[in-house]
């Protein structure tokens, strides 16, 4: 009689199994981004109050560049088949004719680092605007809640850091005119359904009304999204009945969804289109 290994045979039986279990797994790290704009905003560059000769050039240089092209040529690098260029910082110098661009670069697509150099749609533009003033291009890096703050208290001539106008803001910088249109967007995982059948802001929002205290939702801290979750008089948002989990960036919210610590992300669309991208990419 042929003595059998019954836990090597119980194993070959079960492999394909286990197998398809852990391709479940894998796919179950994809996450999609839901196509319904849930507000509407404008991006635009907060610039000292102090200087009105720089406001006045940077709406120049705006207009110059809109018409142009550069602007677009710039977008394509991060929305088309173009490649982004690093941007390179000086090292601040008072002795020096400097401008000192304050940003947040952890906001993919508009500003983040690739090694130690800058890139972004944001820093390229930083980069022409230097150009185009003489001047010698400083950016310098912080937390997002910091850098409207940081050129009202003259520690930055302007602000570059994908924001959206809003009043509270105007206390800090003048804005310039505005270079994008914006909106907030939902991150989900690629096998939730509950959105799929929404088509409108209206009834994405009808789901999120009803989701309750217990569901985390993930933002980065200081932006929109937050305003939009907790609700916010000067923005005219409601809010939602939900917990808000702030983040530095919008990958680590996105990330800390994946390992199932929160159940949605909202972000600005430019970031959820880049983060959305980058993560299948990985999973």
């Amino acid at each position: 009689m042929i003595k059998r290994n019954w836990t090597l045979i119980v194993l070959l039986i079960l492999l394909p199994a286990i197998l398809l279990s852990g391709c479940g797994k894998e796919s179950s790290k994809k996450v999609k981004l839901i196509d319904i704009s849930l507000t509407d905003e404008e991006y635009a560059f907060g610039v000292d109050k102090s200087q009105p000769g720089l406001i006045a050039s940077v709406n120049e240089f705006i207009e110059k560049i809109q018409s142009d092209g550069s602007l677009d040529t710039i977008f394509d690098k991060y929305f088309g088949e173009g490649s982004p260029e690093p941007v390179l910082s000086a090292v601040p110098d008072s002795s020096k004719d400097q401008l000192v661009v304050a940003t947040n670069a952890s906001f993919e697509p508009f500003e983040y680092m690739i090694g130690d150099q800058y890139a972004g749609i944001d820093m390229e533009v930083a980069k022409l605007l230097a150009e185009y003033l003489d001047k010698e291009l400083v950016i310098s890096n912080m937390d997002f809640d910091a850098v409207c703050l940081s050129v009202g208290q003259g520690k930055a001539d302007i602000a570059m850091a994908g924001l959206t106008v809003t009043e509270a803001r105007k206390e800090f910088v003048e804005f310039s005119s505005s270079y994008y249109n914006a909106s907030q967007k939902l991150i989900v995982m690629a096998d939730d359904e509950s959105f799929d059948s929404c088509k409108t802001a209206e009834e994405a929002e009808a789901v999120l009304a009803g989701l309750g205290a217990g569901v985390k939702i993930g933002v980065q801290t200081g932006t929109t999204g937050q305003f939009y979750l907790e609700g916010d008089e000067d923005w005219g948002f409601d809010g939602f009945p939900v917990t808000c989990v702030g983040y530095n960036s919008g990958s680590l919210a996105v990330q800390d969804m994946i390992n199932g610590n929160i159940r949605y992300v909202i972000i600005d669309e430019g970031p959820a289109l880049f983060i959305t991208a980058s993560t299948n990419e990985l999973n």
